[in-house]
């Protein structure tokens, strides 16, 4: 049987047909219908498919967290990008992506659980500061780049359309093959304000490529309690080897939501709004291979809902730095291998035949922290009273490897998570 070929990179799912695939079809199925801004998604519906994809994403962290250094993707960017392909899977091919991805909402409410999700989060940060003193911005978008005269299923469009905000746009990769690539690009680049540049890699795509989808996510926004740059000097930050490297480290006394275990403290920062946070789990020194090892989103969730305000002398480097991987590997671990095998892979819901399948999926993330807040491509704002009899400052002082999230608080879910190895590092 033949195979098409199907690539995510991060936010992009590019599919082709081999050498000896079918000719173009004569007519181009586009969706002329508007995403649906009233999603019947329920609020059940949208918690579970949270809880899902907060599971899939420290899944998907372990099967990454091998690799020396430090790490950091959008798990969210990478769901939604694969909720767009799975719109056309079926078959075993359906099934083992929806125990990968922990999936488990049928498709008729899947998508419009996302769509109401991501409608949810474009809400966010109205009126708040972004850390470069403009707006806040949490912009999610889709896009699908079509051949032109390559015949789709029109449901397969639709879906995405109504759901996604993904409406087909037009590309010759068969006789411009360069310029789709370098369209594609820039298109990404402007979605994350250049900070994701040259995702799709020269060669990717090819005459035979059909089909791109595109998923950008881009964050900026400041903190609710900026830090003061003229507390800001440079200090030791141990390395798992236990050498040492002299990094620039930010200063500031408050309350934050924070709690401790026997192996780790945990401070959640709250960005300006207060519908987004930051939560840092710093694992007690010598513990950090330990607690990475066993940490997932149960436990994450049973963190934060320990947490209480409490005033924290907090210490934490600035950092900046990019994530570039393989998701290939990964998403086979977690039970996709079926959907990367070209005699097995199940993508008829996308062009009623049996010829596509995953080829490969890279992934491609950046993030910038300093005093003035979170930049980055790929909160809590609970109000305690103080006890009758105040406590003294707690100290945190981030000064070794650590584990961090950016998570919507109204939802729970998380939008990005890494891991600082070495914020010397870019």
């Amino acid at each position: 049987m033949r195979k098409a070929v199907l690539l995510l990179l991060v936010s992009v799912i590019l599919f082709s047909l081999p050498a000896c695939g079918p000719t173009v079809s004569a007519d181009v199925a586009q969706s002329d219908k508007p995403r649906d801004t009233s999603p019947t998604a329920t609020k059940d519906d949208i918690a579970t498919l949270v809880g899902g994809n907060n599971a899939f994403a420290f899944n998907l962290y372990h099967k990454l967290s091998h690799d020396e250094g430090n790490l950091f993707l959008s798990p969210y960017s990478i769901s939604e990008a694969l909720a767009m392909t799975y719109a056309g899977a079926r078959g075993n091919t359906e099934k083992a992506m929806a125990q990968a991805l922990n999936f488990t909402l049928p498709q008729d409410r899947l998508h419009p659980a996302f769509n109401s999700l991501d409608l949810q989060l474009k809400q966010r940060g109205q009126g708040a500061k972004g850390k470069d003193g403009k707006g806040f911005r949490l912009n999610i978008v889709n896009a699908l780049w079509g051949q032109k005269g390559f015949g789709f299923l029109p449901a397969f469009l639709d879906t995405l359309a109504q759901n996604y905000g993904a409406g087909l746009r037009l590309v010759d990769f068969i006789n411009q093959t360069e310029q789709s690539r370098l369209t594609i690009n820039n298109w990404v680049s402007d979605q994350t304000e250049d900070r994701i540049k040259d995702l799709i890699p020269p060669g990717a795509l090819n005459q035979m490529t059909r089909l791109v989808l595109t998923n950008a996510i881009y964050f900026n926004a400041a903190w609710q309690h900026p830090f003061d740059k003229n507390s800001t000097s440079d200090a030791p930050f141990r390395l798992l080897d236990g050498s040492e490297v002299t990094v620039p480290m930010m200063r500031q006394t408050r309350s934050f939501n924070y709690t401790e275990g026997t192996d780790y403290q945990a401070v959640e920062l709250p960005y300006d709004g207060g519908e987004l946070s930051m939560v840092i789990l710093l694992p007690k020194g010598g513990h950090f291979n330990a607690f990475e090892e066993k940490l997932d989103a149960s436990r994450v969730q049973g963190i934060i809902g320990q947490m209480t305000h409490r005033e924290v002398a907090l210490t934490m480097p600035r950092f900046t730095f990019e994530s570039s991987f393989s998701l290939k590997g990964a998403l086979s671990d977690l039970g996709m291998g079926e959907a990367f095998d070209p005699s097995s892979a199940d993508f008829s819901g996308m062009d009623g035949r049996r010829d596509l399948f995953i080829q490969d999926a890279l992934h491609k993330a950046f993030v910038a922290v300093d005093e003035a807040g979170t930049e980055a491509a790929a909160a809590t704002a609970v109000i305690v009273g103080l006890t009758s009899v105040p406590q003294p400052p707690v100290e945190m002082k981030v000064d070794r490897p650590f584990i961090f999230l950016i998570r919507d608080i109204p939802t729970g879910s998380i939008i990005f998570v890494g891991r600082v190895l070495n914020p010397a590092t870019k």
